[in-house]
């Protein structure tokens, strides 16, 4: 069979790939500090060595590993006194080595400073157990109740932050250790989704149009690949 329906095919398969990726994004332009997800194209349409002693199949588009664009969202005041975004790079320190920028914190049963889903925040000294009273933030992370500092709520950063993964729920996990952030935190705000809605649906439009151009293709192929095994049977 003609290698070049795989590679045709393959072009499909990535693109159908890049649409999943782009409607994950969009499902998620409302998330507090989502951060949206992209495909490296430097890979697009490059296929093996079509010399190579390698089988058909082989001869294939590949795509790069994903990639998170980890620029920031916009910072929208809330006024709440547990919720807090960050202002430059850094990340959130949780309870077992997990990392976020979603700032919609509160103060569970027993007095932890959590996620909005539970999980500890962690600082100098731990996870952060808040006494009774007034809770003020300082832009160094330093938390405060009735005016007595109780922690400084840990705020870290890493050198390559393609190093950290996706866990769910805006939480990230890390291969790289972690070292002390710059950014600064605010009291009172929180970070949107960095996912523009309007730029994902051009690039779903357009990768509609490749997806559907590629189809074509296979088509073109198939029908020649038929047209020459008829012409064959009839020698």
């Amino acid at each position: 069979m003609n290698k070049g329906i795989y590679i045709a095919l393959s072009g499909a398969v990535l693109r159908q790939l890049q649409m999943d990726i782009i409607s994950q994004n969009l499902a998620n332009a409302d998330t507090t500090g989502y951060k949206r997800d992209k495909v490296s194209f430097n890979d697009y349409l490059v296929p093996r060595d079509l010399a190579s002693p390698e089988p058909e199949f082989k001869a294939m588009s590949y795509h790069s590993p994903l990639i998170t664009d980890f620029s920031e969202g916009n910072l929208v005041k809330t006024n709440n006194t547990f919720d807090i975004a960050i202002e430059g790079k850094g990340f959130i320190a949780l309870e077992g080595d997990r990392y976020t920028r979603r700032g919609d914190l509160k103060r569970d049963k027993d007095g932890y400073l959590t996620t909005y889903n539970g999980i500890k925040v962690m600082g100098d000294k731990g996870p952060i157990r808040l006494p009774e009273g007034a809770v003020e933030i300082s832009p160094s992370g330093s938390i405060s109740v009735n005016k007595v500092e109780v922690d400084v709520i840990k705020i870290v950063d890493f050198t390559n932050n393609q190093s950290l993964s996706k866990a769910g729920e805006s939480i990230f996990l890390s291969t790289e250790q972690a070292v002390k952030a710059n950014g600064e935190v605010k009291q009172g705000y929180l970070e949107t989704s960095n996912v523009s809605v309007i730029k994902e649906m051009v690039t779903m439009i357009q990768a509609l149009r490749e997806y559907e151009t590629y189809q074509k293709a296979i088509q073109t192929f198939d029908e020649a690949a038929a047209k020459i095994n008829n012409e064959m049977g009839r020698l």
